[in-house]
């Protein structure tokens, strides 16, 4: 064979194995029980063997609840950045809807009932913050979809973080802040996404803007909702697709974001 075709098949492959690696089933973490209140609640922690106090970050999950795409974001951030992360679990244990119908409904539940949302997106970074390598002094908060309207809340209410990131998350709330906003605050958007569109997007700028927050928004061209997750499919003309040149540069603009706050 060519080397030139060989060479490319290697590329190929090393790419295929990357991918699937990070959405991949995880095993690097553990799997960690706690409550609020009587709710059971059973996260994920990445990093625990890292030495030193490192940074922290907390994951909340997408409308499907905490599933191996956060666990593998985790594994990622542990190993790719050198911090502790945690993925919270939001809707609790047994509680993980079967179909994109009850997702929507238990999403709406938590939408709607913002004091129990943000008292579960508190109690995950309280197991955080708990850890022995993380410095409680820096700690970050990232969500997708549904996660991000947690994410945004614990800016929203200046809970103790140097800052948030959202991906294709949930921008408009009926609490807004009343400010000023202390964490800084980095939204990553597909610039097409029918779900929050331009009009979700200027609100929330307006809001923003109103709170005097240190905030930047980072639109990515012809790029739907969930472009970060490649059980989307790749299908834009329904308004989910996954993108992986989004994905691969809101990736770069979080870790650039975390090399700032976190200095």
């Amino acid at each position: 064979m060519h080397p030139t075709k060989i060479l490319k098949r290697s590329v190929v492959a090393a790419a295929l194995a990357a991918l699937l690696a990070l959405h991949s089933p995880a095993r690097a973490g553990i799997s960690v029980n706690y409550s609020d209140g009587s709710t059971s609640l059973k996260g994920y922690l990445a990093g625990r063997d890292l030495s030193g106090k490192r940074p922290g970050v907390l994951i909340v999950h997408q409308w499907m609840g905490l599933t191996d795409y956060e666990k593998g974001r985790a594994n990622q951030i542990a190993k790719k950045l050198g911090y502790v992360a945690f993925a919270a679990d939001v809707y609790g244990v047994g509680n993980s809807p079967k179909d994109m119908k009850e997702a929507g409904a238990m999403a709406g539940r938590f939408e709607g009932d913002r004091a129990l949302y943000d008292r579960r997106v508190l109690a995950g970074l309280d197991q955080l913050k708990a850890q022995p390598n993380v410095d409680p002094k820096r700690i970050a908060v990232i969500g997708y979809c549904f996660g991000g309207a947690g994410a945004l809340d614990m800016a929203r209410i200046n809970a103790p973080v140097l800052g948030v990131v959202t991906f294709h998350g949930a921008l408009p709330t009926k609490n807004p802040a009343a400010g000023p906003i202390k964490p800084k605050i980095l939204v990553l958007h597909g610039a097409d996404d029918p779900y929050v569109n331009r009009d979700a997007v200027a609100a929330f700028e307006k809001e923003m803007d109103a709170a005097r927050a240190d905030y930047q928004v980072v639109l990515y061209s012809g790029t739907v909702h969930a472009f970060t997750q490649p059980s989307s499919g790749n299908d834009p003309s329904k308004g989910v697709a996954y993108n992986p040149e989004s994905d691969r540069r809101s990736w770069k603009a979080m870790a650039d974001f975390f090399t700032e706050i976190f200095k």
